[in-house]
């Protein structure tokens, strides 16, 4: 016996990979509905060797409903997710809107797996930020065997996490570069992100920190452990899919970097590739299409007492998003709901 799954925002870049993944992963599944604003009625996407057409959100009765993917934003997050769990529909959202709410779980399975008996509280589940996602993997082993006092992390994050908008706006630069008369203008972007770097993702706060930074750092504090100290940097690089993190890992204990190679190869969720050689190293076009979070250019520090520093790369459209959420709707059948 399987679940009845709805996932909302089907038509977008998120919503379209869960879609794909919990076919890959042969989730059990007795029904599945795709579910999308008015203007997206009727568009067809593919769910295995099957075809779905999308249904309208807006008068969507959830009842009777396992679960429910949102791969919406906040706002319409906002309206429809109480709907979906007011009607007993477990809601694993992918948005910011619940994160930080107290009564809410934010989960990666492979770090807090169980955190998922707080879902009952809401019947809502916080999928956290791509960024955040890929190096909590990485940081919870290192964390369990010498305790992570402090992270200094710089994101190189690619367009996809700002939609279909952020990857049309390289594209088109892209090629307005190289023919005269077609420069294309920022528009999603404050500068240009074509042969560029920007050192700005979601809004400024006061203290200088953008959100995207303050999210990093909230988000890590919740899932692994609130004593950790974060400091960020977020970067938006002109790469269409796959973020990549370079980050300095100080800890209470020694950590030889030979066992923290050794600890994060039997880590789940993890993938080492980290040889000293010429592309012994992993990076975003690389990690494309797949379920690992990649672990490179793990070495020692040695300007601090008891530090690291490593390289880490995902799929920010899988693991950073559509891959957790979908683990987490695994989390959730195994332990709580067990019907698949």
């Amino acid at each position: 016996m399987g679940y009845k799954v709805a996932v909302v925002g089907a038509t977008g870049n998120v919503g379209r990979e869960m879609l794909n993944i919990l076919a890959e992963r042969e989730f059990p599944v007795d029904e599945i509905v795709a579910l999308a604003s008015r203007r997206s009625l009727g568009t067809e996407l593919s769910f295995g060797d099957k075809t779905l057409k999308t249904r309208d959100l807006d008068t969507f009765d959830f009842t009777g409903w396992d679960m429910a993917l949102f791969a919406v934003g906040s706002d319409a997050t906002k309206i429809y997710a109480p709907k979906a769990a007011k009607a007993g529909c477990v809601v694993i959202d992918n948005s910011s809107l619940y994160r930080y709410d107290p009564d809410v779980p934010l989960i990666v399975p492979e770090v807090n797996a169980d955190a998922i008996q707080g879902y009952a509280k809401k019947n809502i589940i916080a999928n956290p930020n791509c960024s955040t996602a890929q190096m909590v993997v990485a940081l919870k082993p290192l964390h369990d065997r010498a305790r992570v006092k402090r992270v200094v992390v710089s994101t190189y994050q690619s367009v996809s996490g700002s939609g279909k908008e952020g990857i049309d706006e390289l594209w088109n630069q892209t090629k307005g570069v190289y023919v005269p008369g077609q420069e294309v203008a920022p528009s999603k972007y404050p500068k240009q992100i074509a042969f560029n770097v920007i050192p700005h993702i979601d809004v400024f706060m006061e203290d200088g920190q953008t959100k995207e930074e303050w999210k990093m750092v909230a988000e890590t504090k919740k899932i692994v452990d609130p004593a950790i100290k974060v400091t960020a940097t977020c970067v938006r690089v002109p790469v269409f899919v796959g973020h990549a993190e370079a980050i300095n890992i100080e800890f209470e204990d020694f950590l030889d970097e030979d066992e923290a190679r050794d600890i994060l190869r039997e880590s789940p969720g993890c993938m080492v590739v980290d040889k000293r050689e010429d592309g012994g190293y992993v990076t975003p076009v690389e990690c494309v299409g797949d379920f690992a979070t990649f672990i490179s250019r793990i070495r020692q520090d040695s300007t601090i007492e008891n530090g690291l520093n490593i390289w880490v790369v995902s799929d920010n459209l899988r693991k950073g998003a559509a891959l957790n959420a979908v683990q987490i709707a695994e989390l959730l059948g195994s332990r709580v709901l067990k019907k698949g």
